[in-house]
């Protein structure tokens, strides 16, 4: 029967640094497969653009609320 009771550290065995970029290459192909420009996103924008009550002011509202509860980043200290 084992004893229970804080188990050894495992020895430290370095271990050369590796770096895949298979995910950064996959990432890239997929950018590459879209197009310069959206057509639909470009006419979502115009309208958004074109109405008077885009922001809502639910969403201005929102916005500002966060703004004044986010933390002052001039004042934290490094």
């Amino acid at each position: 029967m084992s004893q229970a009771g804080p188990s050894s550290p495992r020895p430290y065995t370095p271990r050369p640094d590796q770096i895949s970029t298979d995910s950064a290459d996959y990432l890239r192909g997929a950018l590459q497969r879209q197009p310069a420009v959206r057509p639909e996103v470009v006419e979502r924008a115009r309208a958004m653009v074109a109405d008077p009550n885009y922001p809502s002011p639910e969403i201005i509202k929102r916005v500002a609320e966060q703004i004044v509860a986010s933390p002052d980043l001039s004042e934290v200290d490094s």
